[in-house]
């Protein structure tokens, strides 16, 4: 599992790294003249997705464990 972890992390850090090397050949969009910013824009997307869902499950989803006595 350590060794995976590595390798994901390694595969991130070269994936970024290419993103530098090979910007976008035809930029249309202001966001698409920044290196790597759609990785980081699915990064903090994903982010907000989980605590999103852990916020709503907590307040909503979740009952007390008396709940049903």
């Amino acid at each position: 599992m350590r060794v995976l972890k590595w390798v994901l992390f390694g595969a991130v850090v070269l994936t970024c790294i290419l993103g530098f090397v090979f910007p976008h050949p035809n930029p249309h969009f202001w966001w698409q003249y920044i290196p790597v910013f759609d990785a980081f824009f699915g990064f903090l997307g994903c982010l907000l997705i989980i605590l999103l869902a852990k916020t709503l499950g907590e307040f909503w989803l979740q009952k007390r464990e008396d709940y049903y006595d």
